[in-house]
């Protein structure tokens, strides 16, 4: 089994279209483990909201209670890319989320700040561990696709980059 992490943020609309991509791509490489690691593209003290700290944990919160991870994702990058929706408050996200998660047991583990430190350790992999300059970032078997500044990632070059991880020894 191939491990494929893939660094992004749900404020990021070229985050969105490289899930898009990639859950179209995947369906063809059932040997490919995909490790999510949500991060902060801009991350406090930087004043550029919206800040998604709390988004990013509500994503271990949703893999913790059984959501359904597809649904989770299309709401999260619908209210915070698209509508650009405060998500710097927990009762936005439980609004976001209602119907997809149990909004008191979410509101309960965002209070409690359980999946706080793994956000900073994904903010900390991504931007000085393992070079990442703009979201998405791809990684896989030593191997990297980042997204360009205003520009993002394109199909053909996601294509290529899972298919090189693939073949790789």
């Amino acid at each position: 089994m191939k491990t494929l992490q893939v660094f992004y943020d749900y404020e990021c609309p070229y985050c969105k279209k490289g899930y898009e991509y990639l859950m179209e791509e995947i369906k063809s490489h059932p040997e490919i483990d995909i490790e999510w690691r949500p991060v902060e593209s801009h991350p406090l003290p930087e004043d550029h909201p919206p800040h998604t700290y709390l988004a990013g944990q509500c994503f271990y919160i949703a893999k913790e209670l059984g959501a359904d991870m597809a649904a989770f994702h299309a709401a999260m990058f619908q209210a915070i890319a698209m509508e650009r929706r405060d998500v710097e408050k927990p009762e936005v996200l439980c609004q976001i989320l209602k119907g997809i998660l149990d909004t008191e047991k979410l509101r309960a583990a965002l209070a409690s700040e359980k999946y706080a430190k793994q956000i900073d350790d994904n903010n900390d992999l991504a931007y000085e561990k393992s070079g990442v300059w703009f979201v998405p970032a791809f990684r896989m078997n030593g191997n990297k696709l980042d997204a360009k500044g205003g520009v993002g990632i394109n199909r053909t070059e996601l294509r290529e980059f899972i298919t090189n991880g693939v073949a790789a020894v």
